[in-house]
């Protein structure tokens, strides 16, 4: 005879037992119940445990500092997160606090680290690049991290506020740092003045490539002027074979970043495609992006698919808006700047963002899960409510 026990521990969380006697030890019927306040889940037998699920729950934002751009990568167990600070974004790195250098040999350190051991509870453990040449600028946007051959190599753009953005690569021996600068642009910025956004991504066969974005000039039926998706297959882990070509272009009204705005001394009807973010599913390649204005609720997180990793890629069927997350009036605003991971039980996989507090003052990191559909990918959220998490 089978018994189900339905527990919750926590004083946080709700008291509930649910038992179910069963005459079959092969099936078993859980009764209808409020999983956010599950905290595990025992399956027994008699007086024996046989099969236990552990539960958690989280609420976004599940770190309540500013962190956006959020990457999240698990190694040896556990899971780190490296954003963009307030600090990096408004250009006011020379500020940043001692406590956030250590070890840093003198030198100032750039991009926030957070550490779970849970992957809902989340601590700030330093900063993690050693600050390049201060000549390259004070803003430092969006990075990544990849593991390859026993080293950490973070991918990052540098730059002057919103201009003279360029792409650069450092190096650490663990996954805290600090990373070190390899002393050279990934793209030449004087063939690309404005990089930004670099995504490190590893398909099957082991070929690295990087997606990124940059900027576009030239407009027609199908392209709009602005920053939009490129990718090139990595020659090594810090030089790329120099063969980009194109993932997405701007082609939506959702997709504006500003109209009659002033680039490269011409007035453009601006349209943004940044934070590119790859996945491979069922032989396909999926290239999630943000587009719109990041400042702003239309910002939100879209998709193209490819068959293969160069492309073509296609984004057909977003014509009215982000498919995967996009603002929830009065709760959440401009969810964007995405990354996936998987979660503890090792299979389902974690959309990881940022939003904007209500007042917009600050981007927090927030995640939720990632669903596949047969029309293709979407999101559990954006939430602002109790979610559940697996541990099996």
């Amino acid at each position: 005879m089978a018994t189900v026990k339905y527990n919750a521990e926590s004083p946080s969380k709700r008291n509930l037992l649910l038992s179910a006697s069963l005459n079959s030890p092969f099936c078993c019927y859980l009764a209808l119940v409020n999983f956010a306040a599950l905290e595990f889940i025992n399956f027994t037998f008699g007086d024996r445990n046989i099969y236990r699920i552990e539960m958690q729950t989280y609420t976004n934002p599940v770190y309540k500092g500013y962190f956006a751009d959020p990457f999240v990568w698990q190694h040896e167990g556990v899971y780190y997160a490296i954003g963009t600070g307030a600090a990096e974004a408004e250009g006011t790195v020379d500020e940043i606090p001692d406590a956030a250098n250590i070890n840093s040999n003198n030198k100032s350190r750039v991009f926030p680290l957070l550490r779970s051991f849970d992957f809902v509870n989340w601590d700030y453990v330093g900063n993690a690049l050693l600050r390049p040449d201060p000549a390259l600028g004070d803003n430092f946007w969006a990075p990544e991290v990849a593991y390859c051959n026993r080293q950490f190599y973070l991918y990052y753009s540098v730059g002057h506020e919103d201009k003279n953005h360029q792409l650069r690569v450092a190096t650490s021996d663990t996954p805290l740092g600090p990373y070190q600068d390899i002393g050279e642009s990934l793209v030449d910025p004087k063939s690309c003045p404005f990089a930004i956004d670099p995504h490190p991504f590893r398909d099957d066969d082991g070929q690295w490539y990087l997606f990124y974005a940059r900027d576009f000039l030239d407009t027609s039926d199908r392209a709009r002027a602005g920053t939009a998706l490129v990718v090139d297959k990595l020659q090594s882990m810090t030089k790329l074979v120099g063969e980009g070509k194109v993932v997405l272009r701007a082609r939506s009204d959702w997709q504006r970043f500003l109209a009659n705005r002033l680039m490269y001394g011409e007035i453009y009807d601006w349209h943004t495609l940044e934070g590119p973010c790859v996945r491979k599913h069922e032989g396909k390649y999926y290239c999630f992006y943000s587009g719109g204005r990041w400042e702003t609720d239309n910002y939100g997180v879209d998709y193209g698919v490819a068959d293969n990793v160069m492309g073509p890629y296609s984004d057909a069927g977003n014509e009215t808006g982000p498919r995967v997350l996009k603002s929830v009036p009065n709760f959440v605003r401009g969810p964007g700047h995405n990354s996936i991971v998987l979660g503890p039980d090792g299979k389902t996989e974690y959309v990881v963002y940022h939003a904007w507090t209500e007042n917009m003052d600050m981007r927090q990191i927030c995640l939720d899960m990632l669903i596949w559909k047969p029309e293709g990918p979407c999101c559990n959220g954006p939430t602002w409510t109790p979610q559940t998490i697996s541990n099996y």
